[in-house]
């Protein structure tokens, strides 16, 4: 899964990045950095569209992010492993380097609802859309200005 999604600028209401300063305090003031990491610039907008992800796709979904500053840019870290019912099933909460570990079980692939979904495809409705020609772009709204 992607993994720079979360505190980055973007067109999206409440994106941005985290203060390094907060970082920096974070022994002191937990609290308010916990705030940031779990707020719209952090793990609520994951929280939007990860989970939908597992689950539509009836995938379980492996999330890797780094926590502290990365160069100029503070991370959130929020490394987490969902099923494909879209729930959490391992996640690092920690401000420390952390990793996760869980059990998986074959049989959530076949009985999610997004298994359904994907056996219930109907390419030949859509192909000669996804089919055209297309010239991809990609625009990172915060590197623009360097």
């Amino acid at each position: 899964m992607p993994h720079v999604t979360m505190c980055t600028p973007s067109t999206r209401p409440g994106a941005g990045f985290v203060d390094p300063m907060l970082w920096e305090n974070r022994e002191a003031d937990s609290t308010s950095l916990r705030l940031e990491f779990d707020g719209m610039k952090g793990r609520a907008w994951l929280m939007k569209w990860l989970p939908s992800r597992a689950y539509d796709n009836a995938i379980y979904a492996i999330f890797s992010n780094p926590i502290g500053m990365d160069d100029d840019q503070l991370k959130n870290g929020c490394s987490m492993i969902i099923d494909p019912f879209g729930d959490i099933i391992a996640e690092c909460r920690s401000f420390d380097d952390s990793f996760v570990t869980a059990t998986i079980t074959p049989e959530k692939l076949t009985l999610a609802g997004g298994h359904r979904y994907l056996n219930a495809r109907r390419p030949e409705l859509y192909r000669d859309i996804i089919g055209q020609e297309h010239d991809s772009e990609q625009k990172v709204v915060w590197l623009e200005n360097k």
